[in-house]
């Protein structure tokens, strides 16, 4: 299963890369989880630079939205696309809703909240 994760670098800044959970070096860390919040955003919605305030999934239901980075790129989320949002330091990252439709989400906190680095 193919995951985007949302982390901070070393730079401060925010970046994002897909990891396939099987190649995770402790994949247990990612299956516990502590509870689910549906949210509804509307068409337009823009969140400016923000941080994570714990480590969370967030699947997109429906609808579609951009992920903007510290870079200057903006990245396109859509309906079934998984991330695992772990930028809890630095700049953070920018939010809007896309699409004419509202953005439904699912977060879905974890319950071991230490950030482990890919190898």
């Amino acid at each position: 299963m193919i995951i985007t994760r949302i982390y901070t670098g070393d730079d401060g800044q925010s970046h994002m890369e897909d990891f396939d959970l099987a190649d995770h070096p402790n994949p247990e860390s990612l299956l516990s989880v502590t509870s689910l919040v549906f949210r509804s955003h509307e068409p337009g919605r823009f969140s400016d630079w923000h941080r994570e305030s714990r480590r969370n999934y967030i699947i997109t239901v429906s609808g579609e939205g951009e992920i903007g980075l510290g870079d200057g790129t903006t990245h396109k989320i859509g309906p079934g696309r998984v991330m695992l949002v772990e930028d809890l330091t630095g700049q953070g990252h920018t939010t809007r809703v896309t699409s004419s439709l509202p953005r439904v989400t699912v977060a879905i906190p974890l319950a071991d909240q230490t950030p482990t680095p890919l190898v």
